[in-house]
């Protein structure tokens, strides 16, 4: 299975299901391990390999060609002794990319200081997305690094009616209009000719504060 198209995913509970049923979604083959029987046999028939095991042994990991794999998730939570002690494993392989989750910030230190790659705070990044949601009129909120984030939002009264290249949504809100739908139709790029409607659904794009204001503008 440690193909190029192949991921790896150890733990099988919540985060850890979600993610494997997603990446077979999107046709990658992905290699499931945990110790409960039961979400094995639950997942038998959803990923392209789901098995019972230890992750915390290096022999059995060995077994299932684990160290053969370029990308792995660890979606260990409570345990934080088995995750930490899996992701020390998978970097021991010299795999290329090891993603792990972490459930607080100590955790997380001690999973970059072993070498992960990709350490990740589910419900922490959850939390803090969801947070945007509730405070402003936005639909969706992506932050990226580097105060970066996106917004899908309805447009306030300022820019409608007008070409983008005349509302001044750049220069007055420092954000960028990157994309818009029509009522029924599907997402296209905007450009400055672009005459937002009322009823159209935006993207914007820049810092974080500033997409934020301008998310909440009537």
């Amino acid at each position: 299975m440690a193909g190029n198209d192949s991921v790896v995913v150890i733990g099988l509970g919540r985060f850890g299901r979600a993610l494997a049923l997603e990446l077979v979604d999107e046709e990658t083959e992905v290699l499931g391990i945990d110790e409960n029987p039961e979400v094995v046999q639950m997942l038998a028939r959803s990923l392209t390999h789901v098995v019972r095991a230890d992750s915390t042994k290096e022999e059995v990991l060995r077994q299932l060609a684990v160290h053969e794999f370029d990308r792995a998730v660890v979606a260990i939570g409570t345990d934080l002794e088995a995750s930490i002690l899996t992701a020390s494993l998978l970097i021991s392989f010299g795999i290329r990319d090891v993603w792990a989750k972490a459930i607080s910030e100590a955790h997380g230190r001690i999973l970059s200081q072993l070498g992960v790659h990709h350490v990740v705070y589910p419900e922490h990044d959850m939390g803090q997305r969801v947070a945007h949601l509730v405070r402003g009129r936005m639909m969706d909120y992506i932050e990226f690094e580097d105060d970066f984030a996106m917004v899908k939002t309805t447009p306030p009264a300022s820019v409608v009616g007008k070409r983008l290249g005349d509302s001044g949504v750049r220069t007055r809100h420092g954000v960028t209009v990157v994309a818009i739908k029509r009522p029924g139709q599907d997402f296209t790029y905007a450009t400055a000719d672009t005459v937002v409607e009322a009823d159209d659904t935006i993207i914007a794009a820049g810092r974080t504060r500033a997409t934020e204001h301008f998310s909440e503008l009537q």
